[in-house]
C-alpha cells in the first residue's frame, strides 16, 4: 500500500469532482444515519468502496488514490472516526471481494429464490427491497451485486469485517452474514460460532435423519436446515462424561447457550415433560417449539453411543405428541437423539422403519481441535473416503 499523495491526481477533475461526490455521499448518509445508523453507515461504506474500486479501473489509479480518499474525507469529516486509512482500504476490500465475478459465480447459486434468509424467513431489510435471486444463469450480476450490498449492510461493521477476515469461500461467508442479520450475533458470538464450524455443521456436513421419507418435501428440507450434524456443547465447561441428568441440568442451566447452539427458532417448552397414556406416565428429557418449523421438537439426551432401540422409543414419543399435544394447524412433531456417538449406517437402518420424522446428531463437551490445528488436519469424512478409495483400489 503506498502512503505517498500522488500529485498528479490533485489537479485532475476527474478526482475533485470524485472527492465532492464522496462529500455529498457522506452528507447525505448522515440525514437518515440517526434512523438506521448501522444500515446507512455499511451502505455508505459500501458505496465508497465501490467508488474507489470503479474509478480506478475505469481511470487507472494506483493504489495510492486510497490513502488520498481517506485523508480528504479525514479533512472534511475530522469528527468522525471512519475514515482512516485502513477502514477505506476495507471498504474497498469488501465491495471489490464480494463484486468480484468469480465469487458471485460460485455465491449466487447458494442463494434459492424461495430463502433469502434461514429457514426460509426473509431477513427484514431484504423482505422490503424484494431483490430475489434467480439461479446463477439467470440473475443479472447487478442484481446479486445489489442483494449483497443490502445483506451486509444488515449486520455491523465489526462483524463483516470478522466474516471477511477468517473466512474466503463464498458459500460459508453468505452463511454467516445471512445468520448474523437473522441471528443479531454479537461479534463474539459470531466468532464463537465460526471457531465452532457452525456453518459445517448446519450445511455441509452430513447429517442423519429419516426426514425425507417422513415429511412432504418442503418441510423436510427447511426440518433438514434445523438440525445440525453436531452439537457443540463446550460452553458447558464438562470435562468428561456425565450421567443423562446431569447433563440435562448443566443443558438448562446454560439453557440461553444452549439455544444459540440450536439455532434461531428454537422456544424452550420444558424439561421431563409429562405425558400421560392410561394409567402409565411417560417423560421426555427436553420439549421445544419450533416458531418457523410450527412443530414440537422433542430431544432424547444419551451420554453413550447410539443405539437402535433409541429411535423406537422416540417414535413412540412422537406419536403421543401428535395425538395429545400437537396444536391445531401444527406440523408434525420431530424427534432428535442427541447422543455421544454414533454410526451413520446403523442410523440409516433404525431409521428407515419409522414413521414419524427422526434425527440423530452426536454432541461434544470439548473443541475437537485446538483453533491452530483447524483446517490443517483431515476431517473424519476425508478419512472416510480416503479410506473407502484405498480398498476399492485394492480390489
Amino acid at each position: 500500500m503506498k502512503k505517498l499523495r500522488d500529485t498528479t491526481l490533485i489537479v485532475s477533475p476527474d478526482y475533485l469532482q470524485f472527492i465532492e461526490d464522496l462529500k455529498a455521499r457522506v452528507i447525505s448518509a448522515r440525514v437518515t444515519a440517526a434512523r438506521a445508523i448501522t444500515h446507512e453507515a455499511i451502505l455508505l461504506f459500501w458505496d465508497i468502496g465501490r467508488g474507489i474500486v470503479e474509478k480506478q479501473q475505469s481511470h487507472s489509479w494506483g493504489d495510492s488514490v486510497v490513502e488520498m480518499v481517506a485523508a480528504d474525507l479525514r479533512r472534511a469529516f475530522p469528527e468522525s472516526k471512519s475514515f482512516s486509512s485502513d477502514n477505506v482500504w476495507r471498504m474497498r476490500q469488501l465491495y471489490s471481494e464480494y463484486a468480484d465475478p468469480s465469487f458471485l459465480a460460485q455465491a449466487v447459486p447458494k442463494i434459492k429464490k424461495r430463502d433469502s434468509g434461514i429457514l426460509g424467513q426473509p431477513v427484514p431489510e431484504l423482505e422490503k427491497t424484494a431483490i430475489w435471486l434467480q439461479p446463477a444463469a439467470k440473475s443479472p450480476p447487478d442484481t446479486a451485486i445489489e442483494f449483497l450490498r443490502q445483506l451486509v449492510a444488515e449486520i455491523p461493521w465489526g462483524q463483516n469485517l470478522l466474516i471477511l477476515k477468517k473466512l474466503s469461500a463464498p458459500a460459508a461467508r453468505l452463511w454467516y452474514l445471512r445468520a448474523t442479520a437473522r441471528f443479531g450475533w454479537s461479534r463474539n458470538v459470531l466468532l464463537n460460532q465460526i471457531k465452532a464450524s457452525a456453518y459445517e455443521r448446519a450445511v455441509t456436513e452430513k447429517k442423519t435423519h429419516n426426514f425425507d421419507l417422513a415429511l412432504p418435501e418442503h418441510f423436510a428440507e427447511q426440518a433438514d436446515e434445523m438440525l445440525k450434524s453436531s452439537y457443540s456443547l463446550d460452553f458447558l465447561g464438562l470435562g468428561k462424561a456425565v450421567k443423562e441428568r446431569e447433563l440435562e441440568d448443566r443443558l438448562i442451566s446454560r439453557l440461553q447457550a444452549f439455544l444459540l447452539e440450536l439455532g434461531y427458532g428454537f422456544c424452550f417448552v420444558g424439561r421431563q415433560h409429562r405425558i400421560a397414556l392410561g394409567k402409565k406416565e411417560y417423560f421426555i428429557d427436553l420439549l421445544f417449539y419450533h416458531r418457523f418449523l410450527k412443530a414440537l421438537v422433542a430431544f432424547d439426551l444419551k451420554v453413550g453411543p447410539f443405539e437402535p432401540e433409541f429411535a423406537g422409543k422416540m417414535d413412540f414419543y412422537l406419536n403421543l405428541l401428535n395425538d395429545k399435544e400437537r396444536g391445531p394447524g401444527d406440523q408434525a412433531s420431530i424427534g432428535i437423539i442427541l447422543c455421544a456417538e454414533k454410526d451413520d449406517v446403523e442410523v440409516e437402518y433404525a431409521l428407515r422403519s419409522k414413521a414419524n420424522p427422526i434425527g440423530v446428531a452426536a454432541y461434544h463437551l470439548q473443541s475437537k481441535l485446538p483453533g491452530e490445528l483447524k483446517g490443517k488436519l483431515p476431517t473424519a469424512k476425508q478419512l472416510a473416503d480416503i479410506i473407502r478409495g484405498e480398498m476399492e483400489g485394492g480390489k
